[in-house]
């Protein structure tokens, strides 16, 4: 039996015990094909207030690369601030959690200026028992300025109080994460996307030419995508020199682009038997290096239209484990 790299794994590997992610999402970040700088509408699939459970505060401004002030600011550290605490308390209460990486998870968390990003990853490295970032972005919406001072960040050295004899690293582990979802431009463009592979190709190579550790994103069940042209994603990304791999279904949710496609009929979403099938003919592709940070994803309230296995996670976890095990792999 084959016990499988999950980035749980890697992190207890590294730190000498459980790390946990906390998610957070910042009012005010966007991205450039919802602000209609490469497109608009945004992604098909994407409604972000249902990937943001975290966020209250639905303010109108928006940022972009090119914003020279930001006047809500402060308000966003105090948002930052308090989204923390709180699902560091509920972590330390459940499971007694001890050590966290501050995920920026929403929207585009580089689609700012630079005094801001560094104001917002600055005051998270700062919070108690944090040993590093993850940055959920975009490759068409990062700079060299922000990739040089990210990088910065991964060459600190963590407080005196944070280390221990099992750890394997004195310094912060800070993450990019990439949608990359697909390597065909067809399929992006039908997305709406707004950037194509070459795009990705590109900025993936910056970000590891600069050391810093990459999660990339796919979606299984993209509009007019064979399980082949699925395989052949996994296969091209894995040359991209990943350090960690996020698997998806695609599901539609109420209030975005592709409720009208699926409404019209012209979309059937992924069937369960299938998605399993192409996730565990990836994840047998991958290299022993490259931990999994996510097998599936899903959504259990009434924003969910299609499909209906995608509410319940600790159905689709049980399935997904069952037939791992049956190829000698255990999650």
């Amino acid at each position: 039996m084959k016990q499988l790299l999950t980035l749980g794994k890697y992190f207890k590997n590294k730190f000498g015990e459980k790390v946990y992610k906390i998610p957070i999402s910042i009012s005010g970040f966007t991205c450039p094909n919802i602000d209609g700088t490469v497109a608009k509408g945004g992604c098909t699939f994407c409604e972000n207030e249902s990937f943001s459970p975290n966020l209250t505060d639905k303010s109108k401004f928006k940022l972009n690369l090119n914003s020279t002030e930001n006047p809500y600011l402060d308000k966003q550290l105090l948002q930052l601030e308090a989204q923390f605490n709180l699902t560091k308390e509920r972590l330390q209460n459940k499971f007694g959690a001890k050590k966290f990486i501050v995920y920026f998870q929403s929207f585009t968390n580089t689609y700012a200026p630079l005094d801001t990003l560094k104001a917002l990853y600055e005051k998270a490295l700062e919070f108690e028992n944090v040993v590093g970032l993850s940055i959920g972005t975009r490759t068409d919406s990062i700079t060299e300025e922000s990739l040089d001072y990210i990088a910065s960040l991964s060459t600190r050295k963590l407080p005196k109080y944070l280390l221990n004899e099992k750890m394997t690293t004195d310094r912060y582990d800070i993450w990019v994460e990439y949608g990359i979802q697909s390597i065909f431009d067809e399929t992006l463009i039908k997305i709406n996307r707004g950037h194509d592979f070459d795009n990705v190709k590109t900025w993936i190579k910056k970000t590891k030419d600069r050391n810093l550790s990459v999660c990339g994103h796919l979606i299984f069940g993209l509009p007019d995508e064979t399980q082949e042209m699925m395989l052949q994603t996994v296969t091209e990304s894995l040359k991209l020199n990943l350090d960690s791999i996020k698997f998806h279904p695609l599901y539609v949710t109420k209030n975005t682009l592709l409720t009208i496609e699926f409404q019209k009929g012209n979309f059937k979403p992924i069937s369960e038997d299938l998605y399993i099938d192409t996730l565990v003919k990836s994840i047998k592709m991958l290299p022993e290096n490259i931990s999994i940070s996510r097998i599936t994803a899903g959504i259990n309230n009434d924003s969910l239209l299609d499909p209906q296995w995608c509410k319940d996670k600790h159905q689709q976890m049980k399935n997904i484990k069952s037939a791992l095990l049956k190829e000698n792999l255990f999650y």
